[in-house]
């Protein structure tokens, strides 16, 4: 059961509308349990859940996990397999609740890289869930940033090729709708569990602005309460966007 004191800490006028979450720490989690690293990520899957439900239940608009990053394909093949089949799973087990509490999901990243049962599941939940008007909970799948810029810039590259496109017409907003983010606004906050500084190739464009927050603590062992301090903690903070302090303060 959380803290409703950190809760009430929140100041509901001044949410940031999309939180970015690294999920980190749930093999050393189980390592330092005594468990398998498998058994980390099937306790990360209730971490998951719980953050969900708590961003949904203070107003967060939308919520984007680092699931599987293209980089964990190389990973032993057990623990990918774990994985895809963890997946399935927890898909099957958390649709009921998406669907009780109006949250709509949706994924970015290689999709097709994912066996057949895995997608099969992840499209189901997509249409099932695509009318909730609540959450939009983002999973980033098989994901990287350079994969997704990479593609960003073929595909414009054949668009100016064929005619399609003129090289004037190249600007940030085109870049923005040619990510797999295109219709998701860029992230206000992001937070990285498990003790690391680092963004590890994620959302690289969509981050220019978000405020960074790192915690030592691993991702089975951050709930609500985590959620609520990250929170508190993006709220003390100052965001000028290349202007003066002075500034911020005249426009408010």
């Amino acid at each position: 059961m959380y803290n409703r004191l950190m809760k009430e800490q929140i100041d509901s006028t001044r949410l940031p509308q999309h939180i970015a979450i690294i999920m980190d720490g749930n093999g050393r989690w189980a390592q330092k349990n005594g468990m398998e690293r498998y058994m980390g990520h099937q306790e990360g899957a209730v971490s998951v859940r719980k953050v969900v439900e708590a961003a949904g239940e203070i107003g967060i608009k939308y919520l984007t996990l680092y699931a599987f990053s293209t980089e964990n394909w190389n990973r032993p093949k057990e623990e990918v397999d774990a994985l895809m089949a963890l997946l399935i799973t927890t898909i099957q087990r958390e649709t009921g609740d998406l669907m009780k509490n109006n949250v709509r999901l949706q994924a970015i990243g290689d999709i097709e890289r994912l066996p057949e049962a895995s997608k099969s599941e992840l499209h189901w939940c997509l249409n099932e869930t695509s009318k909730n008007t609540g959450l939009t909970l983002v999973l980033a799948l098989s994901y990287s940033s350079r994969w997704e810029i990479t593609k960003a810039v073929h595909d414009i590259a054949q668009a100016v090729k064929e005619n399609r496109l003129h090289l004037e017409e190249i600007d940030e907003a085109l870049i923005d709708k040619s990510l797999t983010t295109k219709n998701i606004p860029d992230p206000d906050l992001l937070i990285r569990t498990g003790g690391e500084h680092r963004i590890s190739n994620y959302l690289l464009w969509q981050l220019a602005y978000a405020e960074l927050y790192f915690t030592p603590t691993y991702w089975p062992e951050f709930r609500e309460n985590s959620l609520f301090e990250a929170i508190v903690d993006y709220q003390k903070r100052e965001r000028r966007f290349g202007k003066t302090g002075e500034q911020i303060q005249s426009e408010k």
